[in-house]
């Protein structure tokens, strides 16, 4: 079973190769994707042009009109709409997309923010491209067109700087006032780290795009975003499957399989379980802010009871530091094939939810903590050389 175990057969070479045919047969997808959110049944994306269309009319405040958003959206075609739950700082990145019609729009918002992300990420591991380029996990966010590219590119920059350069990771970290519970484990990740401009410059820049915002959009609309709570609370009245299984926490998969009191209970060790590790990184890591960082991504997927799977390309931090460390230190039994599997992870969790009628996407990113975690401590090479 050593073609399980070490894995041999998965070269550098092969791996490239793949990696290229995968990012390939992406295009197509994504070509699909265009097509789904061009029908009928419409897209996510719809809610983000539509409240963007709001502001370009003179009525920022409308961007959390839902009757108003319905004529707005409705008014493409598409027989679906969607309600805008992003804070109003959100809207300075909409709505300069909002100009243009929507099929252009849905176009230019998944190529600028798959290239911010893909920046990042390449930025981050420039030997593994490729690896970066076809992940599966940017595959999804950019087919529903949703934030998780832009929040991706933001977490992804904020660890790679961390250690160089800490008014960067944390302007990064403050920018994500648009999706804030993702930067849940930022203050205990700066704080136990000692970090202490980037906590700072956190901090400073969600204020300023808070301020931004009010001054550019008026008070009515920061007020009618408290009114945007009820929608996102009517999403999780009750248990609905279709709902749930596009989800991607504990928090989710128990309130479905098993209530209420499962879903929170579950939810609460999850929470506390990815804080206890952003508090613990910087001291299991030595200090080191790669390590500590990829660490933290991999917890902030089992942060928050409220997570999709179009959330999780910054994922691709903590899988390719783990590439990286297998490369530079040697992989351990299985861990290339581990890898593998987690690399499609995101993507192949969410296509398996509904067949499975549960999705095992929270199982994922406790492996992936798991395997990180574990490089911590140690030094020396592991039992299997990189070819």
């Amino acid at each position: 079973m050593d073609w399980l175990r070490n894995a041999d057969w998965l070269t550098r070479e092969r791996v490239r190769g793949y990696a290229l045919l995968l990012a390939l047969v992406s295009l197509g997808v994504l070509a699909i994707s265009y097509m789904n959110a061009m029908a009928p049944a419409g897209t996510d994306f719809l809610a983000f042009w539509g409240a963007g269309r709001a502001v370009v009319g003179g009525d920022p405040a409308a961007a959390y009109d839902l009757a108003l958003q319905e004529r707005i959206q409705t008014a493409t075609g598409s027989e679906g709409w969607f309600a805008f739950v992003n804070p109003p700082p959100f809207l300075l990145a909409v709505t300069p997309f909002a100009t243009l019609p929507f099929p252009l729009a849905w176009t230019a918002w998944v190529v600028v923010t798959w290239g911010l992300w893909a920046w990042a990420g390449i930025r981050a591991f420039p030997r593994l491209w490729p690896l970066v380029i076809a992940y599966p996990g940017a595959l999804i966010a950019a087919g529903h067109a949703q934030t998780g590219l832009l929040t991706g590119a933001l977490l992804v920059l904020a660890a790679h700087e961390l250690g160089k350069r800490q008014a960067v990771s944390g302007a990064a970290i403050g920018a994500l006032v648009i999706k804030p519970h993702l930067a849940v484990l930022a203050p205990f990740w700066f704080g136990a780290g000692g970090k202490w401009r980037a906590f700072i410059g956190a901090g400073g820049t969600a204020l300023a795009l808070i301020a931004i915002s009010w001054a550019a959009f008026g008070s009515e609309t920061i007020a009618a975003y408290t009114t945007s709570w009820r929608a996102s609370g009517a999403l999780l009245d009750g248990i609905n499957p279709d709902f749930l299984l596009r989800m991607t926490t504990f928090y989710s998969q128990a309130r479905l399989l098993g209530g209420d009191i499962a879903g929170l209970v579950l939810g609460v060790i999850s929470g506390l379980a990815a804080c206890a590790a952003a508090l613990l990184a910087s001291r299991r890591f030595g200090g080191d802010a790669r390590a500590s960082g990829a660490a933290v991504l991999a917890a902030t997927a089992l942060a928050s009871p409220y997570l999709f799977s179009y959330d999780l390309p910054f994922l691709i931090f903590p899988t390719l530091w783990l590439v990286m460390q297998g490369l530079e230190h040697g992989f351990r039994p299985y861990e290339k094939l581990a890898l593998a599997v987690l690399y499609f992870a995101p993507y192949a969790t969410r296509a398996l939810a509904f067949p499975l009628g549960i999705n095992l996407m929270p199982f994922a990113a406790l492996v992936l903590l798991a395997l990180v975690w574990s490089r911590g401590g140690t030094s020396g090479p592991g039992t299997s050389r990189a070819p």
